[in-house]
């Protein structure tokens, strides 16, 4: 089972799609539908149409709360490059299920920092999910339990030891194989050419003496 996944906060109320001003309240409702958990941002003007009962009487309800809109910070204000909190969303992005541990580890890590808040849990087929929210951003966060074993959480602390120093590991582009001459043999059949030497040339013969006279 995986249900990790990020959702933030909508900007414009899901109801009447007008959108949400600084320091206003809202209602958020957390919803298991068909393709996943989704979230529903209501402004207050529309949660008071219907009663809290209606509410929580939609299909797929899981939970309600309460928050408070901020708008949010400007771009530079991003989240420090390394830290705990971008490494999760790092390995929920990847949705490995591989880093479930670590992602696990690190969720409660940033609980007990006080920079997540744990807004629900319940159980689905069999595992605890808990739905964690960033209070300064309003984003939520679903992280299931993957009921460790206590010979098991050291290794996963160290495993989140080495995530948060080295960061995850980016993906080696395939070398492209490089071409190397062929040697071309001679088959062993074939004769190699013989060097043909010249004959020597005759020695030179001397000529023979005139007979002597009487």
């Amino acid at each position: 089972m995986n249900e990790w996944n990020i959702q933030s906060r909508a900007h414009t109320c899901e109801a009447c799609a007008q959108p949400f001003a600084d320091k206003q309240h809202y209602h958020t409702l957390l919803l298991d539908e068909p393709s996943g958990l989704r979230r529903s941002d209501i402004c207050e003007p529309c949660w008071q149409k219907q009663t809290a009962a209606d509410q929580r009487s939609r299909a797929g309800f899981i939970s309600h709360w309460q928050g408070i809109f901020e708008v949010p910070p400007p771009v530079t204000e991003v989240i420090q490059k390394g830290s705990a909190e971008s490494l999760l969303r790092q390995l929920i992005e990847q949705n490995d299920p591989g880093h479930g541990p670590a992602a696990y580890i690190l969720a409660v890590m940033l609980e007990r920092k006080r920079l997540l808040k744990v807004k629900e849990h319940f159980k689905r087929d069999g595992h605890r999910v808990f739905v964690y929210e960033q209070p300064k951003t309003g984003d939520i966060f679903t992280i299931v339990d993957p009921d460790l074993r206590l010979d098991q959480l050291e290794a996963v602390q160290k495993d989140v030891a080495h995530l948060l120093e080295h960061g995850l590991s980016v993906p080696v582009a395939p070398v492209a194989p490089v071409e190397t001459p062929v040697a071309v043999e001679t088959p062993a059949t074939a004769e190699a050419p013989v060097a043909v030497e010249p004959e020597p040339a005759p020695a030179p013969t001397e000529p023979e003496s005139a007979p002597t006279p009487p």
